[in-house]
């Protein structure tokens, strides 16, 4: 089998943030970002939680749930 000295298409995803092309390799440290900016963004979102992962309720945060309950 031979090899081939063809270059390999890279692979191009958009920055969740602001929706630019991004190259993923070596040369995009940020990746999946574009900037450092974008990355801080999404981390203040996620901090704010502005985003989340789905999921079932955390029942400790619930207004009818106490480790007090009638003690």
């Amino acid at each position: 089998m031979s090899q081939s000295n063809t270059p390999t298409t890279p692979t191009i995803v958009k920055c969740p943030t602001c929706k630019k092309e991004v190259e993923w390799g070596e040369q995009s440290p940020y990746r999946p970002f574009c900037t450092k900016r974008c990355q801080l963004i999404d981390l203040g979102e996620w901090a704010e939680e502005e985003k989340s992962i789905p999921g079932a309720p955390d029942l400790s945060d619930s207004d009818g749930w106490s480790e007090d309950m009638g003690h």
